[in-house]
């Protein structure tokens, strides 16, 4: 049987909900990205903050990719985890594993981008490179199910991909890695919205294992609570420095890395409809944006908008994307503010996802 071989799933789900209230993994990280930050700054990798320009903050150097150092920490973390969590024969181990590959391939492609400055329609490609770890180890089912009110039409309850769900899969790593990347421009909003995502996985997790009796189920959610703990503690650790104003730039290596951890956690939790409904900010945001990003009209290399000096507050753009449309629709703020309410409706998408899915309980599937 394979529950022999891996730990009882009581156990398991007791010890990954304890888990929670165990001290967030971001103190170490407060204490590396200044020092991080040094060495950085040594190699010339820094930029300067287009969102203050003309103010004195603006003419600031503040270094860049420090995202690498969250990255790192959670790996770390998140290895450790498998001493706790899984014995060595454990079935689940090989994914656990593959996952780490993934998310460790794209905090490197994603260092390299900064590095090297990767033009736009190769960036959109990097997920896919990174997604082969966890696309050639996933052993878990690649079936669906039907929704309630098409069962007498299709006479099926349950319906097996096979190899296209793993394209689905694919498909889905690469939008959120993406999607995290284009929503993005502001201090605070990258981090924000990772860890708002990631908090509302988690509750989701621990909402399924106490409603749910399938052990299978219970087990792929406490699987999923081992990878998103770390990431919501080595998160917290870089928002302190990159809330506004901030010290330190994420780059692009920080985006990548979040949006493939995401990706992974809600691929191999096998709740990927929900997970794309806890990223509907991010899929309005690439459905507004797909004139300029696909060239169907200009696109500039940073969608930002404009900055006033004297006042201090941001004024919408002509460019498509959330940041811009908010500024537009509620008109000028200051950054701060404007990233408050950017995450306020991250968080108001995620009550939606909790809220339909008490609605649909039962009717849909």
């Amino acid at each position: 049987m394979g529950d022999l071989r891996r730990r009882s799933i009581s156990a398991t789900a007791k010890s990954a909900i304890a888990e929670v209230t165990q001290p967030n993994f971001s103190s170490d990280e407060v204490f590396i990205i200044p020092v991080a930050s040094k060495y950085v700054l040594r190699r010339n990798m820094f930029g300067y903050d287009i969102n203050k320009k003309g103010s004195p903050q603006g003419s600031i150097k503040v270094p860049e990719s420090l995202g690498l150092v969250t990255g790192v920490v959670y790996l770390v973390i998140a290895i450790l985890f498998q001493h706790f969590n899984f014995t060595s024969d454990s079935i689940w181990l090989v994914e656990y594993n593959a996952a780490f590959g993934s998310i460790c391939f794209m905090l490197f492609l994603g260092f390299v981008d900064d590095v090297l400055d990767i033009p736009w329609r190769v960036k959109l490609f990097l997920p896919s490179i990174a997604a082969l770890p966890l696309l050639m180890a996933y052993a878990g089912h690649t079936t669906i199910l039907i929704p309630k009110p098409l069962h007498s039409y299709l006479g099926i309850t349950v319906l097996d991909l096979g190899w296209i769900y793993k394209i689905y899969m694919f498909l889905l790593a690469v939008f959120c890695t993406n999607s995290i990347n284009i929503h993005a421009g502001i201090n605070g909003l990258e981090v924000g919205q990772t860890i708002v995502i990631s908090s509302a996985i988690l509750i989701h997790n621990i909402m399924q294992i106490g409603l749910s009796s399938e052990d299978d189920y219970k087990q792929a959610h406490a699987f999923s609570i081992y990878l998103i703990q770390p990431l919501i503690g080595a998160s917290l650790g870089l928002l302190a420095y990159n809330w506004y104003p901030s010290s330190v730039f994420v780059g692009d290596t920080f985006t990548y890395f979040a949006g493939m951890a995401l990706a992974v956690v809600g691929i191999l939790g096998h709740f990927s409809e929900t997970l794309l409904l806890f990223f509907l900010p991010q899929v309005l945001n690439f459905l507004y944006s797909c004139p300029q990003l696909f060239k169907l009209v200009p696109c500039p290399r940073h969608r930002l908008p404009s900055y006033d000096p004297q006042t201090g507050l941001l004024t919408g753009s002509k460019d498509m994307n959330l940041v811009n449309l908010f500024l537009r629709l509620f008109g000028r703020c200051s950054e701060a503010s404007l990233c408050v309410k950017l995450l306020a409706f991250q968080a108001l998408a995620c009550a939606f996802c909790f809220g339909l899915r008490s609605v649909m309980a039962g009717w849909y599937k």
